[in-house]
């Protein structure tokens, strides 16, 4: 199989690292890919929002599998494009149409769905700017804190969490007034959900479904899970709050009726189902859904696979995924990410990372990474993603920090916590 990963970070990386593995795989390539990537596979220099460059790729390498790592190619319609060119048709592709993708490319697309199908989630209500008369008497029903959200696409960032009305207030009108540009001409308010977040992630064929491995992330800069939202800090997976019995909650009342959903509106949905929850006294709710794996869950969930991944997203992308079975490593993982000085907001790129050869118990994932005159520079606000497996997530903690002392770059910055909260569970 001669396969294609379109992205460049650590999630990326971690597919490039999972598939090399595949006795299934005769050629990679990554677009654009990272230094990580090319040392498993063949980076190729394209602009992934340029459709036709990727078909170019896809025809020139003889590609017979597609994975799309980010979510706003799948948003802007990649997957539309391969199914409708002659040329693309039959080429095998991992990710959902356009209608597929607006679970995650509008909020107020999935909360409808969420309803439609009574699949459990906040209760909430959506706005635009001619409604915030509406919207601030809204929030007037609601208790502290208050969540709101841009419907659409903002890197990651479109969401904000104000103690007091007074904040959400201007929180509101900030976001209508283009603080996170189109994405926040509508803006859905919720009620905030008390519990324990986790990650549930699901492929499937658009029939049946694999479950894997469940994954926690931490998303604040800070320690204690303060300061500003980021990207993700760090991730740990399984999820010691997440037995069986809670896991079969989330089966019977998501995972089956979202992808029921899917085929009852028509929706032919081919990719992952990243189902964000939170885990309220034993019940989940659903606070968003993705349509890609989640970053840098990735780089926690992809070591525990120890079946053939390539061999299931083939079987997903040919809609054979009922004879599949996944085989996941019942040991713990847990990942580390290492960014730059004054991430998430400015900071400074193209600092030489040193002690990269030094990691031996590890397995390492490139994220915000460029070689520059046979060195190896930081080139963005998470630089490293770093994945110990072990029997406990204390041994995981000792593991990882041990071995990240290794690594030197001007501003090197990480939590010191991922995974202390949960060694209690």
């Amino acid at each position: 199989m001669r396969v294609l990963i379109i992205g460049s970070g650590g999630r990326e990386s971690a597919f490039a690292w999972s598939i090399s593995k595949s006795r299934s795989l005769e050629a990679l390539f990554c677009a654009p890919g990272n230094p990580g990537t090319a040392t498993l596979a063949t980076n190729l220099e394209i602009n992934i929002k340029d459709f036709n460059a990727i078909k170019r790729a896809v025809l020139e390498h003889k590609i017979e599998l597609v994975i799309v790592g980010p979510e706003e190619p799948l948003v802007n319609g990649l997957g539309d494009f391969f199914r409708s060119d002659d040329q693309l048709k039959d080429t095998l592709f991992i990710g959902p149409d356009r209608k597929g993708a607006q679970l995650e490319g509008s909020k107020e697309f999935a909360k409808e769905f969420m309803e439609k199908w009574s699949i459990p989630t906040a209760s909430y209500k959506s706005f635009n700017k001619s409604s915030i008369k509406e919207a601030e008497k809204f929030l007037e029903t609601l208790r502290a804190p208050y969540v709101l959200k841009a419907d659409g696409l903002a890197a990651g960032k479109g969401v904000v969490i104000p103690d007091n009305i007074d904040d959400a207030r201007r929180e509101l009108s900030s976001m209508l007034d283009g603080k996170f540009g189109k994405a926040g001409d509508k803006v859905v308010i919720e009620e905030y959900l008390h519990g324990i977040e986790l990650s549930v992630f699901v492929l499937t064929d658009g029939k049946d479904y694999l479950i894997l491995p469940e994954a926690k992330d931490y998303k604040r800069i800070g320690d204690g899970d303060t300061g500003l939202n980021t990207g993700g800090m760090g991730a740990v997976s399984p999820v010691p709050f997440a037995d069986e019995t809670f896991m079969k909650k989330v089966e019977e009342r998501i995972i089956k009726p979202t992808v029921e959903g899917l085929k009852r509106d028509g929706i032919k949905y081919t990719g992952f189902i990243f189902i964000g929850l939170m885990n309220c006294a034993g019940d989940p709710y659903v606070i968003e859904y993705n349509v890609r794996m989640g970053d840098p869950e990735t780089e926690a969930v992809l070591p525990r696979i120890k079946s053939d991944l390539l061999v299931h997203l083939v079987a997903a992308a040919r809609g054979e995924l009922g004879s599949e079975t996944i085989v996941k490593d019942e040991r713990q993982a847990m990942t580390l990410v290492t960014v730059s000085g004054g991430y998430p907001e400015e900071y400074a790129k193209g600092f030489i990372i040193n002690g990269l050869d030094e990691l031996k118990e590890v397995n390492l994932f490139h994220a915000g990474t460029k070689s520059l005159d046979g060195k190896i520079v930081t080139a963005g606000g998470r630089v490293l993603a770093i994945t110990a497996l072990g029997n406990n997530i204390e041994c995981c903690r000792q593991i990882l920090y041990r071995e990240v002392s290794s690594v030197r770059y001007e501003g090197i910055y990480f939590r010191k916590d991922i995974g202390s909260d949960l060694q209690n569970y």
